[in-house]
């Protein structure tokens, strides 16, 4: 088992990338290797070339590159592309599928402006931490094969360990790759074909396969929000570079779970008027799916009025779905199945009551199916059970309500507890973590505890 790369992203037109090779590191060393991944896209063998994971050496077959993207950053267009990333091709699976690897801190690339695309260890230890967490959350994700320490220090506010991180993806195809190719002059339908082989080949074959496409697209958004909004999942960074095609989270740098219960929940140090807060996550898919719908227009349909008509449709269908997907999960959380006029009012009755009293949102839902809810929602409860009374017999409401309501998230304070003893050589913190968030919906009395009362304010930066 090992690499079986192709490299289809570098058979399009060079508008959309250019070949870069990763930089040489001088002391590559493994610090954590995903095994369970690994055998998923047959490489469990790979864990003993750390050179591979640092950027030193190259897989057979790759072409490398860094991929060409914008985006809408906080609502303003602005020329991006992977800055500090480089595509080394597409592993396929021994089941037939196929993942992009890309090496994220490798070093410069032609889009790396004034940067110098380098990484340190705590950021790219955090993607590790989050991204696998979120897969054991069954919240659609980018995955994180490996970090590795590459010897070189990464000068920023301070001096800093050097470190890549290899991220597993269906793609790297953001709808910033649409909003760039719109932009600068290339053809939006080689791009849109590409992505519905790559992504949807179902569609290939219909009439109308593009407005199917951004149909999907929208989808996969709205469910992916759902979920997010379910655990108290803040992304930090919602710009239109950091929103996949696939439908996939995607980049993990200010992103944080809230831990008391509030609407306007800001952690990223650079959202400084809240606009990718937690109660407006939802608006701004749709607000990112807008942009995207745009470059999609010329391939809606021949008469530009009925194509933006058609645009405008599938954003409405968006908020459905995603209202319907919300719904449904919120109501699992409380034992719910079988929907009822009024049960919209229990599950804000619940939110407002959480809000007013700073409860912890992860522990306050898993409390209802361990019949162990603060007294101060002692009125709710008694609406609520009397609810719960007309669900089906024969279903087991409290396990209904476990597998909805994790125990177990990457708590703030724990993340950094462990990226400050990886710092200092110390990766058993990081390790016991990571061991504990693949099993999220199990009881743990060390990793469900909120954090300490004197705990500061939490903020997040985006670890360039």
């Amino acid at each position: 088992m090992s690499w079986n790369i192709e490299n289809t992203y570098s058979e399009l037109p060079e508008i959309f990338f250019r070949k870069q090779n990763p930089e040489i590191m001088p002391a590559p060393r493994l610090v954590i290797f995903n095994e369970n991944l690994a055998e998923v896209l047959g490489l469990r063998d790979e864990g003993q070339s750390p050179e591979i994971f640092a950027g030193s050496k190259l897989p057979p077959n790759s072409i490398p590159i860094s991929q060409a993207y914008a985006g809408y950053q906080f609502g303003h267009f602005a020329m991006l592309g992977d800055g500090r990333a480089v595509l080394l091709g597409e592993q396929i699976t021994p089941a037939g599928e196929r993942f992009d690897v890309q090496l994220k801190g490798s070093g410069r690339t032609p889009y790396s402006r004034n940067g110098d695309g380098y990484a340190a260890i705590s950021p790219m230890l955090r993607e590790y931490i989050i991204s696998e967490a979120m897969f054991s959350l069954n919240i659609p994700t980018t995955r994180s094969l490996a970090v590795a320490l590459t010897g070189k220090d990464v000068v920023r506010e301070n001096i800093l360990q050097g470190a890549v991180l290899t991220r597993i993806a269906s793609s790297h195809i953001r709808v910033g790759t649409f909003n760039y190719i719109t932009a600068y002059g290339g053809d939006i339908k080689i791009l849109a074909d590409y992505s519905i082989w790559r992504h949807f080949p179902e569609f290939k074959n219909s009439e109308e396969k593009y407005v199917l496409f951004l149909r999907e697209v929208a989808k996969r958004q709205a469910v992916l929000i759902a979920k997010w909004q379910s655990v108290g999942f803040i992304h930090g960074v919602m710009n239109t570079d950091n929103m996949a095609i696939s439908g996939e989270t995607i980049d993990y740098g200010p992103c944080a779970f809230m831990d008391a219960y509030d609407q306007n929940t800001v952690f990223s140090s650079i959202d400084t008027e809240g606009r990718y807060c937690y109660k407006n996550q939802p608006k701004i898919g749709a607000w990112n799916l807008s942009r995207f719908a745009e470059s999609l227009i010329p391939l809606l349909h021949d008469d530009e009025n009925k194509a933006v008509q058609i645009a405008n449709d599938e954003i409405e269908k968006y908020w459905q779905i995603y209202f319907e997907k919300w719904q449904k999960i919120m109501l699992e959380k409380l034992g719910i199945t079988n929907s009822e006029t009024g049960d919209m009012d229990l599950i804000k009755s619940f939110l407002d009551l959480m809000a007013k009293n700073k409860a912890d949102f992860t522990n306050t839902f898993r409390s209802i199916s361990e019949n162990t809810l603060p007294k101060e929602f002692s009125e709710w409860e008694k609406i609520w059970r009397e609810r719960i009374s007309r669900q089906p017999q024969n279903e087991n409401i409290f396990e209904i309500m476990k597998k909805a309501s994790p125990a177990i998230i990457p708590r703030n304070y724990r993340v950094e507890q462990a990226l400050s003893a990886a710092e200092q050589g110390d990766f058993s913190v990081m390790h016991e973590l990571v061991t504990a968030l693949q099993n999220p919906f199990e009881n743990s009395q060390k990793y469900s505890m909120p954090p300490p009362d004197d705990a500061c304010k939490y903020q997040t930066f985006c670890g360039t």
